[in-house]
């Protein structure tokens, strides 16, 4: 649902704990476990303190764009300031465009944020620089022994627990039922299909999917449909493989589905923000994770109950389309001045009731097994959960972050989208790659 990943969209970890990760999530699903770890720690806990003691007039809270909508936070805040007398919450969203190099920065500081979202594969990084707290004494207070199975791993570096679990999620196609009635189409099982479904939606001046040249993030999943990858490690060295048959295969696919939209080619989902594209009404389709539903409504409440979900279509109708898969984790800086108090903020945000609040509006998978309940029946988490047992990460290098501020990706879609030969294009995009990963960091 690094991370993935942002990165605009949710960071992701190894794929192994993402499959973990959703196969325990939709099982959690499926069987609406409920049962019975005690509740969680939530916002009426005490008032948080300093390391010395003192209440803090002032708590500096980092949050990614998107991540949230502006109702959750401000309930948070409000609720969190109301339990907490003394405590002002200065929540601060940042853009995951550079955010890695701001992490790092704040890190180093003598004047760090107390809290900040990071994308869980991002979190032994910044581990390694020295300046993440270790919460391992937190776990069982923090209900560790019911997060969801794999959602805890990228958070813990060499057995000791520096970032908290926070959510998971992934990509669905959002879909205006109104359109979609209009055009007598139905949500598609297959690619063929969906191709098939676009166009129709395309008549009556329409747009039948809006998809911006630079998503990536949905690149590789029609890229991992195929059987290619992003990159692979040989004998210990990795390489780009963007140019081979399958991934090219892959971008064709994507090619032909953008070109049924108007989407630019130059940009990403965040350039507009495509929510608000969406938003404008005559948009059949976006690819997003489910959370923009609420940024969508947010922006035109008519659209409120015309909005649905459907999982991102596959080759064949017996399983969906892969997905890349992220999410995020909490972490407390070293240089915080308040590091009891932010650990209390912490707690908060991953307790049942901001993690209740949160599944229900957002559509996020939650941190622990026993708050699987909240959305049982949500239309956008089944689509998610049904996508994410096809979940795939992005290649487990400690380098793979370069790739992505480098934007070799969406550089080379963009050229493939413009006239450039995708195949020639593809063999520089992975030979940067190849450079990049085979980089001693």
């Amino acid at each position: 649902m690094r991370r993935r990943h942002p990165r605009q969209q949710f960071p992701l970890g190894s794929g192994d704990v993402r499959r973990g990760v959703w196969r325990a999530a939709a099982a959690a699903l499926a069987l609406a476990v409920l049962a019975a770890c005690g509740s969680s720690p939530d916002a009426s806990g005490p008032s948080g303190t300093s390391g010395s003691g003192q209440s803090p007039a002032k708590l500096t809270v980092w949050f990614m764009k998107d991540s949230l909508s502006d109702a959750i936070v401000q309930r948070f805040r409000t609720d969190y300031e109301r339990a907490h007398p003394g405590v002002t919450l200065d929540i601060q969203i940042q853009e995951w465009n550079g955010i890695g190099q701001k992490v790092t920065s704040a890190l180093a500081s003598n004047d760090a944020p107390d809290v900040i979202e990071v994308g869980n594969t991002q979190v032994a990084e910044y581990a390694a620089s020295g300046g993440v707290k270790d919460l391992t004494d937190k776990v069982a207070d923090l209900g560790g022994a019911d997060w969801l199975p794999g959602l805890a791993e990228p958070g813990k570096i060499d057995g000791r627990q520096y970032g908290i679990p926070w959510y998971a999620a992934n990509r669905v196609v959002i879909y205006n039922k109104e359109l979609f009635e209009k055009a007598g189409v139905t949500p598609p099982k297959t690619r063929d299909e969906w191709l098939a479904a676009t166009a129709k939606l395309n008549k009556g001046g329409d747009q039948g999917i809006y998809l911006p040249g630079q998503n990536w993030y949905t690149l590789s999943g029609f890229i991992w449909d195929e059987g290619g990858d992003l990159a692979v490690n040989e004998g210990g060295r990795w390489k780009g493989v963007l140019d081979t048959p399958q991934a090219l295969a892959g971008m064709d696919f994507y090619r032909r589905l953008q070109a049924l939209g108007k989407g630019p080619k130059d940009s990403d989902e965040a350039n507009p923000p495509q929510a608000d594209v969406f938003a404008k009404g005559d948009v059949a389709q976006i690819i997003a994770t489910p959370g923009n539903a609420t940024a969508i409504v947010t922006a035109n409440p008519d659209l409120k109950d015309k909005i649905g979900f459907f999982p991102i279509p596959g080759k064949t109708a017996d399983k969906p389309g892969a997905v890349f898969t992220g999410g995020s984790d909490l972490i407390i800086p070293e240089a915080s001045r308040n590091q009891d108090a932010a650990y209390e903020v912490v707690k908060a945000l991953a307790g049942e009731q901001f993690q209740t609040d949160m599944a229900k509006e957002m559509s996020y998978v939650p941190n622990r097994v026993s708050f699987a309940g909240a959305v049982q029946n949500n239309e956008g988490f089944t689509a998610m959960a049904a996508g994410a047992a096809v979940g795939h990460a992005t290649p487990n290098s400690p380098n793979w972050a370069a790739v992505e501020a480098r934007n070799v990706i969406k550089d080379y879609m963009t050229k493939a989208l413009t006239g450039g030969d995708p195949a020639a294009e593809a063999r520089k995009a992975s030979a940067t790659i190849t450079e990049i990963l085979n980089t001693a960091s």
